[in-house]
């Protein structure tokens, strides 16, 4: 899977977001919100983001925040791009691309299960990500519940991906990319730079 798209998210230290930069990861993410124990101020974000090699994503994570102070934690923070993780509509990533950041919108995949053909269609020309019902909480992903089809544009796969379980499942689900955070840590949102390292590995060598 050299090819494969790769965003580790929930860091919070320099030395993971190296981990993850060294070893090849093309997006790194920091969780902006509430309630997460990964959760980061916009000022420690930008300090992170200063060593982020250019052409590496830093993607800021909302859930249900206004898109207002999206747009203002975003621009402090010195984010390339944000992940709207909770209800928002196709006018908030529009918004956001206007002022200039690069998208992702996170469905459950059950929630993604049950839009309208015509929503679906909407949102295949944006990049979206399909998560567990609870993002964060390393409830591995279930393939049966794309069995009405997988999105059909850029998407990436995400819940319960681990070093040794990421190969099996894109094999079967084919995705554009993955996006991990629980699966590479040492204890509830304290990741692991060794298990950052063997995740990457395992998705580039595809075994």
């Amino acid at each position: 899977m050299p090819g494969m798209y790769i965003k580790i998210c929930g860091l919070q230290t320099p030395e993971t977001v190296a981990a993850a930069t060294q070893a090849g990861a093309d997006a790194v993410g920091f969780v902006f919100a509430p309630g997460s124990p990964r959760t980061v101020t916009a000022d420690a974000a930008l300090q992170l983001g200063r060593d982020v090699p250019p052409g590496v994503e830093t993607v800021g994570v909302f859930r249900n925040q206004p898109i207002d102070d999206v747009v203002a934690t975003a621009r402090r923070a010195g984010l390339t791009s944000v992940q709207l993780h909770g209800d928002e509509s196709l006018a908030d990533i529009r918004r956001l691309q206007d002022e200039g950041f690069r998208t992702l919108r996170a469905f459950s995949a059950a929630a993604y299960g049950a839009l309208a053909p015509e929503e679906k269609r909407a949102w295949e020309s944006e990049r979206i990500l399909l998560d567990a019902v609870e993002p964060g909480a390393g409830v591995a992903f279930d393939p049966s519940l794309l069995a009405t089809g997988a999105p059909g544009g850029f998407w990436l796969l995400a819940g319960g991906l681990t070093p040794g379980n990421v190969a099996h499942l894109v094999s079967v689900v084919r995705p554009a990319g993955v996006d991990v955070s629980s699966g590479v840590e040492s204890s509830r949102g304290v990741k692991d730079t060794g298990l950052i390292r063997d995740f990457i590995e395992a998705v580039r060598a595809g075994a």
